[in-house]
């Protein structure tokens, strides 16, 4: 598993008029996969912006290295690079306290009388986006007090398909301290992700131990 780096280059507006949506982003890192790309060939791959002093970032967790230079077609040229991710994973234990930050869509599947599947409506008051969160810690390897999470940000973004109606999907970032309870699950979750749309920004959990 690699982790990987980008600065989005906002100070050169023409280089990132493309990015006007997530569909945009996540073309953005499937194309920084060429042999994926040329194979026709997608793993999963979890991608999320940060922000950073004033600074805006691309992050991305893969099975496989990405081609920084392809990596930094939005972003700041020489900012991109990549770590094995691996040995980072392994050092983690049940029991380790550790602050964490994570983007989710977080809605509710309804059941609507004239069809058979379910209709998703997003989670809009603050209480019930965190219960959304704390009511999926322990199936994904760790546990949450109320009182050591919150939200830091909360906001509709754009997804466009093509022959498709625009979609608004909520996020919401939370950031706190959290308890390893199952080092093997959680491991999963900071690789496969947590929740839905992992696929255009969402459900990626990034951890740094030692609280």
């Amino acid at each position: 598993m690699y982790l990987s780096q980008v600065e989005v280059d906002n100070n050169d507006r023409y280089k990132i008029q493309d990015l006007t949506h997530l569909g945009a982003y996540h073309n953005w890192v499937e194309q920084s996969f060429p042999n994926e790309v040329a194979l026709t060939e997608r793993s999963r791959k979890l991608w999320r912006i940060d922000q950073l002093n004033g600074k805006q970032y691309l992050l991305v967790v893969s099975s496989d290295k990405p081609d920084l230079q392809l990596l930094e077609t939005y972003g700041v040229k020489g900012s991109a690079r990549t770590k094995e991710y691996g040995s980072f994973l392994s050092s983690l234990d049940d029991g380790m306290k550790a602050r964490f930050k994570v983007v989710l869509n977080p809605v509710i599947s309804k059941k609507q009388e004239v069809s058979r599947r379910g209709r998703v409506f997003p989670y809009l008051s603050e209480e019930d986006q965190l219960n959304f969160l704390l009511n999926r810690a322990e199936k994904n390897g760790f546990l949450l007090n109320a009182e050591d999470f919150f939200i830091t940000e909360r906001s509709f973004e754009v997804l466009k398909k093509s022959r498709q109606k625009d979609l608004r999907l909520s996020k919401v970032t939370y950031e706190g301290i959290l308890e390893i309870s199952d080092v093997h699950t959680f491991r999963k979750t900071l690789t496969e992700g947590l929740g839905r749309k992992k696929a255009y920004g969402f459900g990626m959990m990034t951890v740094i131990p030692g609280v």
